[in-house]
């Protein structure tokens, strides 16, 4: 096995987690010709990884059309390889879809190109979605499935919140701890925040961060949809001249408890210090958007261990932890 191609294809998709709401983050390679190819899936309706790095890598032995979508990809890939995947490996992070839905079937595609290997991260866990790897035995194509944490990892956000919800709490902050004092992360980070503010379905910050940062909330940056709000906090009197009570197209809730998120599937918590020890265990996951700066601030103080899943580098280091 190639260890380094699955690495690819992991790394890949970690950078679009979240961003394929309510899709799951999948990276794929494809090996052909002594050549790698490596891509992943981007946005919910698009086409998937094993597609785009199928794409990819067609693109660069053949002239081809500019196409986008998945269908115009799949029919042009079918009527025109001319068994030019014979030979190849590929590496995908999830077993490929074997459904029909927005995008065709991913593994009735490889069916019809017949690559020499398909090895499979982790299996569909969605129940009535799986059968990829069974089209794949049943047409000769080699087929072994990992069962990868690492791969496992990069789903559980999709596993939960298919299945009921996904909570993450993301903490913007200096490199000695500093968390006060206006923006800490990068226009990179900022605009990776607005990115995944577009796709999550309720945002929940404290009552403190909206009375001193008078913030928005929203996803302007990317031209997203502003999430719904619960500002969680014991008293419910706000200055509705804070930009984020005259938002259009969303709900604001004041509460002291947390009950609405139950109605939520994706929920983002930002907030500070008391906020974070306070729903530290709650929470699924913690995303800290380190920055390499240093201020000559009061630091914030928690106790807590996490698992670190994986890091992101941009301006900032963006650390996904468990």
């Amino acid at each position: 096995m190639n260890n380094y191609a699955l690495e690819a294809a992991i790394n890949k998709a970690w950078k679009y987690q979240f961003l394929t709401y309510p899709n799951p983050a999948v990276g794929a390679v494809v090996i052909v010709k002594n050549l790698l190819f490596v891509a992943a899936h981007k946005k919910a309706g698009e086409p998937h990884a094993e597609v785009n790095a199928l794409w990819e890598a067609f693109k660069f032995f053949h002239n081809t059309p500019n196409l986008k979508t998945s269908h115009e990809i799949h029919e042009y890939i079918i009527k025109n390889h001319n068994n030019f995947f014979n030979e190849a490996n590929i590496y995908v992070t999830l077993e490929p879809c074997a459904h029909i839905g927005k995008t065709p079937s991913c593994a009735m595609l490889l069916k019809e190109l017949k690559p020499k290997s398909v090895t499979i991260g982790w299996p569909d866990p969605i129940e009535g979605h799986g059968g990829g790897a069974e089209i794949l035995k049943n047409a000769g194509i080699e087929v072994k499935i990992l069962n990868d944490k690492r791969c496992y990892d990069l789903i559980e956000p999709f596993i939960k919140w298919s299945s009921e919800r996904f909570i993450f709490f993301k903490l913007a902050q200096s490199f000695n701890g500093a968390i006060t004092g206006g923006y800490i992360s990068s226009e990179s980070s900022l605009n990776w925040v607005h990115q995944i503010r577009d796709k999550i379905d309720l945002l929940v910050i404290g009552g403190n961060t909206v009375r001193i940062d008078r913030p928005t909330l929203d996803a302007r940056r990317v031209k997203g949809k502003a999430p719904d709000v619960l500002i969680y906090s014991k008293y419910k009197e706000f200055d509705k001249t804070i930009p984020l009570f005259n938002v259009p197209n969303r709900k604001v809730f004041v509460e002291n408890s947390l009950d609405k998120i139950k109605n939520y599937r994706f929920i983002m918590i930002e907030g500070g210090e008391k906020l974070y020890n306070e729903l530290k265990n709650f929470v699924d996951w913690k995303i800290f958007i380190v920055s390499p700066k240093m201020y000559d601030r009061i630091n914030y103080k928690s106790e807590d261990r996490f698992e670190i899943l994986h890091t992101l580098k941009n301006d900032d280091l963006i650390v996904f932890g468990r």
